[in-house]
């Protein structure tokens, strides 16, 4: 356990950050589920833009790599272009 009054500062504070990346992340996946769901073409492009948003936003905040956002992306791309 730690002994000094910064160090526990730091515990309650990380647990905060831990929450919050995983409610991100979580969202994220979520909605990322959702467009791969998607039938309609012109529903699935409307949702694009902001899925692509929430995806730039977790790796900006390093929740996820910057590579798996472009494989993300690329991915969810082209399965919305492959949608009649």
């Amino acid at each position: 356990m730690a002994n000094h009054k910064s160090a526990l500062k730091r515990i309650r504070q990380d647990k905060v950050k831990r929450l919050r990346n995983k409610y991100y992340h979580k969202s994220a996946r979520t909605a990322i589920k959702e467009l791969r769901a998607e039938t309609d073409k012109t529903v699935a492009i409307e949702k694009l833009p902001s899925i692509f948003s929430k995806i730039d936003k977790l790796a900006k905040k390093n929740i996820i790599h910057k590579n798996k956002a472009a494989n993300l992306k690329s991915k969810l791309t082209k399965r919305v272009n492959t949608l009649a």
